[in-house]
C-alpha cells in the first residue's frame, strides 16, 4: 500500500502500519532507548513467550553485535471493523513475531513481519498496543505501535429516494435474489413456473416473507452458532398475493364457495420456511433444494399448546379434544431468537382468517356466552366469511372446517369455536430438528404479537422476553421467567427443554407510560388483575384463571390501564448497553385524536400525501392523513438494568417525518434530512455481537411498512448508531388537526438524528414492504426480506416484476424473495 501514516493519523480504509521506508541511523538510535524501556517494561512476558526466548537477552548489552533492529511502524487511528495490518522490519533477525500486549484482545492472522486484525467495535476511542519482536543468536528486540480504534460510522453515501422496481444499495455493496416466493425446497419438487399453475406448496418457499433469522452449520451438517458460511435461514410468509397464485386469480375469495385446490394453495403459502443456505466461495450464496434440514411449517402442521392455557377449556376442539394440541401457525410475522437458538415466530393478524359474523342470520351469538362475546369482539374474531373464505371449500375437510369459528354443536369439542384461541402466540421452533413439534408458549399471552426479543442475559437471573401488540391502540408487554438463567442451557442438546423450563412458567407484564419518563411495568397475575370494566354493551368481564389472562390479555391490559401505543410492532434490545426499542408504526385520528395524545404517543398532524396517479407536480393533488402518519420508535432502560424490574425509563428515539413538507419543530422533531427521512417503522434489529457491527456503539437496522410517504419513495431500510435512553430531553410540541385547531403536549425526545447516525441504506422494489433482517456472525453477509412487490396489481397487469427486474427483465409476476446484501471488499456489512 502507500497511504502513508502521520503519527496518529487517520485512515478510514484497510490500514498498513508499516512507513518505514529508508530510516537513519540517527533515528534509529534516538528510538533504541525507547525501545528499550518497553522491553523492561510489562511487556515483557507476553512478547518473551510468543517469541520463545528471552527478552532480556536484549538488555545486557545495547551494543552487542548480534542484537537485531526492529521497527513495528507508526501509530494510527481506525475505524471500528476495518482491518488493520501490522507489518514489521527488522535487520539482523533470524526470527520475527507479533504480539498483542495492551487493549482488548483481537485474533491476530499471519505470522513473521506481517499480521492484520479486525478492528473491535468500541464505545469511545480506544488504545491497543502491539509489539514486534526479532531475534538473534541470543539477543532480542521489540518495538511497539499503538492502534488507536474509533467507535463505527456509517461508511457508506446514502441510498437516494426513489420509485425504481429494484433493490437498490449504496455504491460498493451487491444484492444476490435468494430464495423466493415458490422455489421448491424438497427433491423432485419441479421449478417455479410462476404462472399459478404451481401445487405442492407444503414444499415450496410461502408467500410475504417476513421476520427471518440465521442459524450457523459447520462443513460436517451440524450446529454452529459460529459459521458464516453455511447455514439455517427460517422465515415467516405473514399472507399472501393471491391475484398471483393462481391462473386468473381466487375463485369466490370474498363470498365463497372456494374450490378446495385453491383454498389449500392459499393455506399453504402461509407460515415458516426453514432452508439450508450456502456460500459457494467470497459470500456467493445460494439455497440447497435437497437439504434434510428444510423444512415447512403452514397452518396445517401439528403443534403443541404449552403453559397455563394447555389443557384448558379455551383450547378444546373437536382436534383437540384435550386442548393440549392443535394444528398450524398463520400470519406470522416479526420474530425473536431465543438465548438457547431456537426461533421464535410471532402470530400477528389471525383473527381475520377466521369465520364467525358479530350479527346477522349466520351470527352464533345466541349459542355464545357474554364473556365469549367480549373475547371475540376484543380480539376482532367477527368476520362474515374470513379472509379467503376458506371454510367455504364444499368438501368439508378438517383443514378446511376449521377456519369456521361458529359454535355449531353440541359441545366445544363438536365444532371450532375454540379454535380462534389456538392463535395469536409466540411459537418456538427447532430448526436444526425438522421432527420436533413446534410448541406455542401461552404464558407469553395471546395477542397480535409482533416480535418477541429476548433481554441481555446474566448467570443467575431471570431472562425478560419483550413483545409488542400490533394494532393501533394495543401494548407493550414483557414476560419474565420464574427460572434463572444458566448459561450452559445455551448449549442443551434438547433446545426446546430449555424453552419448556423459561418460557412456560413466569410473569406477564404490560407496561405504563408516565409522562415524566418513567414507566411501570404492571404484573398480570390472576388474583391482582381487577375485572375489566364494562364497555358500551359489553358487561364487565371478570378473569377466572391465569389461563383467562394469557388467554384474553388484551382485556387484562385494559383491565389494568395500560398504556395504548401507535402499533407497537417489533421489539429489539442494544447489545451493548440492554436498551429496549419498540417501533411504533403509525395511527390515524381516529386511535390518536388531537386531544388524545399522551407523552409516550405524542403527535397529532396531517401528512398530505399524493394519491396513486396524481401527477408528481400537482401539489394540489393530496389526501390528508391526520393522526400520526409517520411513526416513532420509543425506547427503554430498564431500573437497575434488570430482566425483574418493575419500572423503567424512556424517551423517544427518532420520529418519522417528511422532512421536505413537514413542520420542523412540531412534525420533524428528529430533525430528518434527505438522506434519513422515513415514515412508518417496523422491523428493527441490532447487529450481532460477534462483529464489530454489533460492539461498542451497536449498528441499529430499522426498516419500514409505509403507505404515507409512498408518493417520495418506495420503502426502505436505514442504518443507525443509537445513542442512550436520556440523550437529549424535554419538549413541548404544538399538535395541528384538522381546521387548524391546537393542542399542546410534553414529551422525551432523544438527540436529534444526523447523516453521521441515520442514514438510508436500502430502498425496495415497487409496492413492496421491507422486512426481516438477520446476519452471518461475522457480518459480511446480511438477509433482508422483500414482501409484497406489486401488491396492487394483478396477473393481467402486474405492477412490479421483481425479482426479475433485478436484473433487467420487466416480465413476469411480482414474488416475495430473501436476499443477501455483501460489501464489494468483504467488509462488514453497513460500517
Amino acid at each position: 500500500m502507500d497511504n502513508q501514516l502521520d503519527h496518529r493519523g487517520y485512515w478510514d480504509g484497510d490500514t498498513d502500519t508499516n512507513t518505514m521506508g529508508s530510516r537513519s541511523l540517527e533515528s534509529m538510535a534516538a528510538e533504541r532507548f525507547n525501545r528499550r524501556q518497553t522491553i523492561m517494561g510489562t511487556l515483557q512476558a507476553s512478547v518473551a513467550a510468543f517469541l520463545g526466548t528471552s527478552l532480556l537477552a536484549a538488555c545486557g548489552d545495547d551494543d552487542a553485535a548480534d542484537a537485531p533492529t526492529v521497527n513495528a511502524g507508526q501509530d494510527a487511528t481506525v475505524a471500528a471493523g476495518r482491518t488493520v495490518t501490522l507489518t514489521g522490519s527488522a535487520t539482523g533477525a533470524n526470527g520475527t513475531a507479533w504480539a498483542q500486549t495492551g487493549g482488548p484482545a483481537v485474533t491476530l492472522t499471519g505470522s513473521g513481519d506481517t499480521v492484520t486484525f479486525l478492528a473491535p467495535g468500541v464505545a469511545q476511542d480506544t488504545q491497543l498496543t502491539f509489539t514486534y519482536g526479532a531475534s538473534s543468536g541470543g539477543s532480542t528486540a521489540t518495538d511497539s505501535t499503538v492502534i488507536t480504534v474509533t467507535p463505527a460510522t456509517l461508511a457508506f453515501t446514502a441510498v437516494a429516494k426513489n420509485r425504481n422496481d429494484v433493490v437498490t444499495v449504496p455504491t460498493g455493496y451487491s444484492v444476490t435474489v435468494l430464495m423466493k416466493k415458490g422455489d421448491p425446497i424438497a427433491a423432485g419438487v419441479p421449478a417455479f413456473a410462476n404462472d399459478g399453475t404451481d401445487t405442492n406448496w407444503a414444499q415450496r418457499i410461502g408467500d410475504h416473507h417476513d421476520g427471518l433469522a440465521y442459524f450457523g452449520l459447520n462443513a460436517a451438517g451440524q450446529k454452529d452458532l459460529t459459521s458464516s458460511t453455511r447455514g439455517l435461514i427460517a422465515q415467516n410468509h405473514e399472507n399472501i398475493d393471491n391475484q398471483y397464485l393462481h391462473p386468473n386469480g381466487s375463485t369466490n375469495a370474498a363470498s365463497g364457495p372456494r374450490p378446495a385446490s385453491e383454498a389449500l394453495i392459499e393455506i399453504e403459502a402461509h407460515g415458516v420456511a426453514v432452508t439450508e443456505i450456502r456460500d459457494t466461495g467470497n459470500r456467493q450464496w445460494t439455497w440447497v433444494q435437497n437439504s434434510s434440514f428444510n423444512r415447512r411449517i403452514t397452518p396445517n402442521t401439528p403443534t403443541v399448546m404449552n403453559g397455563p392455557a394447555r389443557g384448558t377449556d379455551f383450547l378444546r376442539t373437536v382436534f383437540s379434544p384435550a386442548g393440549t394440541n392443535g394444528r398450524g401457525t398463520i400470519n406470522n410475522c416479526a420474530i425473536g431468537v431465543s438465548l438457547w437458538a431456537t426461533y421464535l415466530t410471532c402470530e400477528e393478524n389471525w383473527a381475520g382468517y377466521f369465520r364467525r359474523p358479530n350479527s346477522g342470520a349466520t351470527s352464533d351469538n345466541n349459542n355464545r356466552t357474554a364473556r365469549e362475546l367480549t373475547s371475540l369482539r376484543r380480539y376482532g374474531v367477527t368476520s362474515s366469511i374470513g379472509s379467503y373464505a376458506w371454510s367455504t371449500v364444499a368438501s368439508g375437510e378438517d383443514i378446511f372446517r376449521k377456519w369456521d369459528a361458529r359454535a355449531t354443536g353440541a359441545s366445544a369439542t363438536a365444532d371450532y369455536r375454540n379454535e380462534p384461541n389456538q392463535y395469536g402466540w409466540v411459537v418456538e421452533i427447532d430448526p436444526y430438528n425438522p421432527a420436533a413439534a413446534p410448541r406455542k408458549r401461552t404464558a407469553l399471552g395471546r395477542f397480535g404479537h409482533e416480535g418477541a426479543w429476548m433481554g441481555l442475559p446474566v448467570s443467575g437471573q431471570p431472562i425478560a422476553v419483550y413483545m409488542g401488540d400490533d394494532s393501533r391502540g394495543e401494548y407493550l408487554y414483557k414476560f419474565v421467567s420464574a427460572a434463572n438463567w444458566t448459561p450452559a442451557d445455551a448449549s442443551a442438546t434438547d433446545p426446546l427443554a430449555i424453552g419448556d423450563k423459561y418460557l412456560d412458567t413466569g410473569t406477564l407484564h404490560v407496561a405504563r407510560f408516565n409522562a415524566d419518563g418513567t414507566g411501570t411495568w404492571v404484573p398480570l397475575v390472576f388474583g391482582q388483575v381487577p375485572a375489566r370494566p364494562a364497555v358500551g354493551v359489553e358487561p364487565a368481564y371478570t378473569f377466572a384463571s391465569q389461563a383467562d389472562i394469557c388467554v384474553n390479555t388484551r382485556l387484562a391490559a385494559d383491565a389494568v390501564r395500560a398504556t395504548p401505543m401507535d402499533r407497537p410492532e417489533w421489539t429489539g434490545v442494544n447489545p451493548a448497553n440492554g436498551e429496549i426499542y419498540l417501533t411504533l408504526t403509525n395511527s390515524n385520528a381516529t386511535a390518536r385524536p388531537l386531544n388524545g395524545t399522551d407523552a409516550a404517543n405524542p403527535r397529532h398532524y396531517n401528512d398530505p400525501r399524493r394519491p396513486a396517479g396524481a401527477p408528481d407536480l400537482d401539489e394540489n393533488a393530496t389526501v390528508s392523513q391526520l393522526g400520526n402518519p409517520n411513526g416513532h420508535i420509543i425506547r427503554l432502560r430498564e431500573n437497575g438494568n434488570s430482566a425483574a424490574a418493575t419500572a423503567f425509563t424512556w424517551d423517544i428515539y427518532l420520529f418519522g417525518a417528511d422532512n421536505v413538507d413537514a413542520d420542523p419543530v412540531n412534525v420533524n422533531i428528529s430533525g430528518l434530512d434527505d438522506s434519513n427521512s422515513f415514515s412508518s417503522p417496523d422491523g428493527l434489529y441490532f447487529s450481532r455481537p460477534t462483529n464489530p457491527a454489533g460492539q461498542g456503539r451497536p449498528l441499529m437496522w430499522l426498516q419500514t411498512d409505509d403507505g404515507a410517504m409512498t408518493d417520495r419513495t418506495n420503502n426502505q431500510m436505514l442504518a443507525t448508531l443509537p445513542g442512550r435512553v436520556g440523550d437529549g430531553g424535554a419538549r413541548t410540541i404544538t399538535n395541528r388537526g384538522a381546521g387548524g385547531a391546537t393542542a399542546q403536549q410534553a414529551t422525551i425526545v432523544g438527540a436529534n438524528a444526523t447523516p453521521a447516525t441515520v442514514k438510508r441504506f436500502l430502498v425496495g422494489p415497487t409496492e413492496c414492504e421491507i422486512t426481516g433482517i438477520d446476519s452471518t456472525p461475522d457480518g459480511r453477509t446480511i438477509f433482508v426480506g422483500i414482501q409484497h412487490p406489486g401488491e396492487a396489481g394483478d396477473a393481467a397487469r402486474p405492477t412490479s416484476n421483481w425479482p426479475q427486474s433485478q436484473t433487467g427483465n420487466r416480465t413476469g409476476r411480482p414474488r416475495s424473495a430473501l436476499i443477501a446484501v455483501t460489501k464489494d471488499d468483504g467488509g462488514i456489512v453497513g460500517i
